[in-house]
């Protein structure tokens, strides 16, 4: 009976493609918004001071379920210690400390600590297998992109540098370029589209350049985020042609293959992703 009760435990939390996985993520995803929206609406002096007992019960609500969920967790898994000690189980550990530590713990920069460290229960929404899925065909394609991004940041780079010396020699230290490294500042500025403006060249040779280097600005978003978008279209084009081995979970097998690379377990065309 208890090894009925700890599978059907564990289909619920951690096998997210059932019914039930699915309602469970979604109802985890909700209360995980909800808990970060009342700590965020609890940093509000005006809030705090008016609703300061609702926030606190609230907050235990919260902290009492993502605690029974956290034990449900360890009970469940087939490698309690493994589950601990990962990445996913000190995030969901940290979620709750912070609430049990404020009880034996006082002092007003301590609790200001704590409300922040409450804040790392948003981290808990990635951990949500169909988020990892999507993480990991994002990650592949960063990975991807990582090459032509430096070769283009190079470019970027040297384009600053040089702007930011013209428009030393251009403009000089009566317009506020008073050395190049402020100059090249103010390039970076300019060229990122973000404009503080406390530097402006008044010239109208340095004007000229000045609008160059907004134009440019736009090619400099543009760029990576289709040098990116392509390694996702390309990533995603590949996941839907392989196939992933049922037993170690290894991607990247052919449609023909009949043994994982991996751990040489059999795989058969019905256990196609």
């Amino acid at each position: 009976m208890s090894k009925k009760l700890k599978q059907k435990i564990y289909t619920v939390i951690f096998e997210a493609e059932t019914p039930s996985g699915r309602n469970f993520d979604i109802v985890l995803l909700v209360l995980i918004l909800l808990s970060v929206l009342n700590v965020s609406l609890e940093s509000m002096p005006s809030l705090n001071a008016a609703y300061y007992s609702w926030f606190r019960v609230a907050e235990w609500v919260f902290t009492i379920i993502f605690t029974v969920e956290y034990l449900l967790r360890i009970y469940s898994t087939p490698r309690p210690l493994r589950y601990i000690f990962s990445f996913f189980g000190i995030v969901d550990l940290l979620s709750i400390l912070p609430s049990y530590l404020s009880l034996l713990i006082t002092g007003t920069q301590f609790l200001l600590i704590i409300r922040i460290l409450r804040l790392l229960r948003a981290a808990r929404i990635f951990k949500l297998t169909r988020f990892i899925n999507e993480g990991q065909v994002l990650t592949k394609a960063l990975k991807a992109s990582v090459a032509k991004i430096l070769v283009f940041l190079g470019a970027v780079i040297t384009v600053i540098v040089i702007v930011g010396s013209l428009m030393y020699i251009i403009e000089g230290p009566e317009s506020g370029f008073t050395s190049i490294p402020i100059s090249i500042y103010w390039a970076i500025v300019t060229l990122t589209t973000v404009g503080y403006g406390d530097i402006a060249p008044v010239t109208p040779l340095g004007q000229i350049l000045a609008s160059m280097v907004m134009i440019m600005g736009y090619g400099i978003i543009a760029v990576p985020t289709g040098i990116v978008s392509v390694e996702l279209a390309r990533s995603e084009k590949n996941a839907a042609n392989t196939r992933m081995c049922p037993n170690c979970h290894q991607e990247g097998h052919l449609p023909e293959a009949y043994f994982c690379f991996n751990c040489g377990y059999r795989i058969t065309p019905e256990q196609q992703l």
